[in-house]
């Protein structure tokens, strides 16, 4: 295996807090010599600066503005700006409306708002958003989580990566936008948080079953579960996704890392 392979290495997929081993949701997609920090649960942060720096990332590509996909961009903006990081330039980061005042919210401290835009380069999403970053062509669709949210489709282009493709779902609880974007896709990262469907109109996550569902309709090569809520267990949630999807399904444990053929 080469690094021009695309793969995606599991930071963390803790919810609705970091565990003690495991840091909340974040993935490093690479491939072609790509790296995009896909969301930037609380934890992250560190366990990125294992495999890059800050100032070697290509991009930042956030689902939602939940703290346990965003908390650790308050860190990296301290991080690209006053430690031992030399940005060539602010780092481009995809996310939801709003994303960049939310930052300077959190980060102003006088009556001079802090400079969010010089660490990261703002991209708002949309529904259909679609971005080349360097070998990597990244297409988002809107989900439904009861806010703006996304689920993104990573595919390999012509920089050496290949043609594999990996969709993430970020939080959603089922839908058709999710199925169409996962079509056919070689990886399915899907969340699996709930342990029981919750009241009609009420759903905003995935259950193992609807999990194994979505990959199934989508006709995935293959299923990996992650943000396995707090009462199931990473073996339960893998267990009852297979009872409903034939392909292989695996958990996003932290560290783990999946090359996508």
């Amino acid at each position: 295996m080469t690094s021009d392979l695309l793969r995606v290495t599991v930071l963390g997929s803790a919810t609705p807090c970091p565990d003690v081993d495991n840091p909340c949701s974040g993935y490093l997609v690479s491939g072609g010599g790509t790296r995009v920090w896909v969301d930037a649960g609380t934890g992250t942060l560190a366990r990125l600066r294992r495999y890059v720096g800050l100032d070697e990332l290509d991009a930042i590509w956030i689902s939602h503005l939940h703290a346990d996909h965003t908390a650790d961009l308050l860190t990296a903006y301290y991080g690209a700006l006053y430690a031992d990081v030399r940005l060539p330039a602010p780092i481009p980061l995809y996310g939801p409306p709003g994303i960049a005042d939310r930052l300077a919210d959190f980060l102003t401290n006088t009556a001079t708002r802090s400079p969010v835009e010089s660490a990261f380069a703002f991209h708002e999403l949309y529904d259909g958003h679609r971005a080349r970053v360097g070998a990597l062509t990244l297409t988002s669709r809107s989900v439904e989580h009861g806010m703006p949210a996304f689920a993104v489709r990573i595919e390999g282009g012509d920089g050496g990566s290949g043609d594999g493709s990996l969709v993430y779902s970020g939080d959603t609880a089922p839908c058709a936008a999710l199925t169409e974007l996962a079509r056919g896709c070689d990886v399915l990262l899907c969340e699996a948080d709930s342990a029981e469907p919750p009241a009609v109109g009420e759903r905003v996550h995935h259950t193992p079953e609807d999990a194994g569902d979505t990959a199934r309709a989508a006709r995935a090569g293959r299923l990996v579960v992650t943000h396995v809520g707090p009462s199931l267990t990473p073996e339960r949630a893998v267990s009852r996704a297979a009872a409903r999807y034939r392909g292989p399904v695996e958990y996003a444990a932290p560290g783990a890392e999946f090359v996508v053929r």
